[in-house]
C-alpha cells in the first residue's frame, strides 16, 4: 500500500463491512449517489455486456484491442481473484492505490445512501474513469442485467450478451426466456448489440426486447467455417489443423488470429469482441485495424491460465456453473496430457451446479482432491466424494499440494469449480497476499 493513500485500508475495511448485506438489485440507489458526484458515468463513452459466461473475456479482449488502437481504457469487472483493486483498470493495469482512495472516499463518504458493496465498487469505477479522462470503458455487468447497479450507462456505444445458461435462478428466473430478458435489459434504444451464440428460447427473449425498446442493430456470432448469413460473425478455425481462429463478419471483413486466450469457446467470445470492435470503429477507424495484435495479446488470469508449480504445472480455471465446466473439459479433451497424467482440485459454492460440474470434470482426472473455497456456504465435501472417489481435504493450498505431489512431472493439476477457489490458490502460489474474499 502506497504512502501516497494513508487512507486506504480504512476506507477499503469499511468497504468490506458492506458485504454482507449481499447484492440488492436495483438503480435507484447507484443513481443518486452518481448524481451526487455530478454524473461521472453521463458522458462516459461505454461497452456494456452481459452474459452467464464470457462476459469477463470479451470485456478483457475489447480492452486489448482498445490499448492496442491507442486508446487510454477502463476496465470494470468482478469479482478480483486476489485484490479488490482487479475489478477496476486504467489502462491494461489494475487501479493505484491514489487514485483508488480518492474514488472509495467519494463512493463511501460522499454520497447520501449507504450503498452495498457492489454498488460502492460501482459508483468507484465510474468516478476513478471519470479522473483518469479514458476514452473507452468496458462495462462487465455483475448480476442479470436490468437491476444490475452497472445498468446506469443510458447511451452505451455498444452492448452485448455473451451467453444463457442455467445460473442465479433464484434471481433471474427458472427458464432461459426469464435469465434472457433479465439480461436484455442492458439493451438501449438505438445502441448495437452483439449476441453471443445463443439457445433460440434465450434469442428469441432477447429479440423482443429489443425490438420494443429499438435497440440495434443487431449481430449474431455463429459456428461456421467461412462466411455467415447476413447479421451474423462466423467463426471457426482457420484451417483443418490450424491454431489460428477465423472470424468472417458484415461487410466482407474477416481475420485470422492466434488468440491470447485458450480454449474452444473463446473463439466464439473472440467473435463477440470482433463485433463490438466493429461497431466502435465507426468512432475510432484504428480499432478494427489493431484487431488481430488486441486478441493476440489479451490475457485474462484465472481462465484457463497455467502456473508452473516445479513439479507439475497448475491450469487455474474460473469454470463456476456447468457450462462453464462444459468448456473446460472440452479443452481438457482437446488439450491435456490424459487423465492418467491429470489431478482435479475442485470445490464449489453450494448454490452452484457442483454435481453437474463435477460428473462433467471427474472423468477427466484419474485422481481428485476435494476443497472448501471461501466465501458462501461450499458444497459438502462428502457429498463430492459420492460423485466421484477422491480425497476430501478441505484446505485449498493443501489440496492443491497434495495434488502436485501425485501429478509429478509432466503432470497437470488442474484447479475448477469456483472463482473463488481460483483466486485464492492462485495467490498462493504467486505469493500474492489476497484482500479478503466477497462473494459479490
Amino acid at each position: 500500500m502506497s504512502s501516497a493513500a494513508p487512507r486506504l485500508p480504512a476506507l477499503l475495511a469499511a468497504l468490506g463491512q458492506r458485504a454482507p448485506r449481499g447484492m440488492v438489485l436495483g438503480l435507484d440507489r447507484v443513481r443518486e449517489a452518481l448524481a451526487a458526484l455530478g454524473d461521472p458515468q453521463a458522458h462516459l463513452p461505454a461497452v456494456h455486456v452481459a452474459g452467464t459466461n464470457g462476459k469477463g473475456s470479451v470485456c478483457a479482449m475489447v480492452e486489448s484491442v482498445a490499448r492496442a488502437a491507442g486508446l487510454r481504457t477502463g476496465l470494470y469487472t468482478s469479482p478480483h481473484l486476489s485484490r479488490f483493486a482487479e475489478r477496476i483498470r486504467i489502462g491494461g493495469d489494475a487501479i493505484g492505490d491514489a487514485a483508488l482512495e480518492r474514488a472509495l472516499a467519494a463512493a463511501l463518504e460522499r454520497v447520501p445512501s449507504p450503498l452495498t458493496f457492489f454498488e460502492a465498487l460501482t459508483v468507484a469505477a465510474f468516478v476513478a474513469f471519470r479522473d483518469a479522462d479514458v476514452d473507452l470503458a468496458l462495462l462487465e455487468v455483475g448480476l442479470g442485467g436490468r437491476l444490475d447497479a452497472t445498468n446506469v450507462i443510458a447511451a452505451p456505444l455498444c452492448t452485448a450478451i455473451t451467453s444463457i445458461a442455467f445460473d442465479h435462478v433464484d434471481l433471474l428466473g427458472p427458464t432461459l426466456a426469464d435469465i434472457a430478458r433479465e439480461k436484455a435489459g442492458i439493451l438501449k434504444p438505438g445502441a448495437p448489440v452483439v449476441l453471443g451464440p445463443l439457445d433460440p428460447e434465450a434469442d428469441a427473449a432477447i429479440e423482443v426486447v429489443a425490438q420494443a425498446i429499438g435497440a440495434g442493430p443487431r449481430l449474431r456470432v455463429a459456428r461456421a467455417e467461412h462466411g455467415g448469413r447476413a447479421g451474423e460473425i462466423a467463426v471457426g478455425r482457420a484451417g483443418p489443423e490450424a491454431r489460428a481462429t477465423r472470424i468472417a463478419g458484415p461487410g466482407r471483413r474477416a481475420l485470422e488470429v492466434e488468440l491470447g486466450l485458450r480454449g474452444a469457446h473463446q473463439a466464439e467470445n473472440a467473435g463477440v469482441a470482433c463485433g463490438i470492435a466493429w461497431q466502435l470503429a465507426g468512432r475510432w477507424p484504428e480499432i478494427e485495424r489493431a484487431l488481430p495484435e488486441g486478441l493476440a495479446a489479451t490475457r485474462w488470469p484465472g481462465r484457463l491460465e497455467r502456473l508452473d508449480a516445479g513439479a507439475a504445472q497448475v491450469l487455474l480455471d474460473a469454470a463456476h456453473n456447468p457450462h462453464g465446466a462444459q468448456a473446460l473439459a472440452a479443452w481438457l479433451d482437446e488439450e491435456g496430457p490424459g487423465a492418467a497424467r491429470t489431478a482435479l482440485v475442485f470445490g464449489a459454492m453450494g448454490d452452484k451446479g457442483w454435481g453437474e460440474m463435477l460428473q462433467m470434470l471427474a472423468p477427466r482426472a484419474q485422481r481428485r482432491f476435494y476443497a472448501t473455497p471461501q466465501g458462501r456456504a461450499a458444497a459438502p465435501l462428502d457429498a463430492l466424494r459420492d460423485i466421484a472417489p477422491g480425497e476430501p481435504i478441505g484446505d485449498p493450498r493443501a489440496a492443491v499440494a497434495r495434488a502436485i505431489e501425485v501429478a509429478g512431472p509432466g503432470g497437470l493439476v488442474v484447479v475448477a469449480g469456483s472463482i473463488y477457489l481460483v483466486g485464492e490458490v492462485r495467490s498462493a502460489l504467486l505469493g500474492i497476499v489476497p484482500d479478503p474474499v466477497v462473494t459479490l
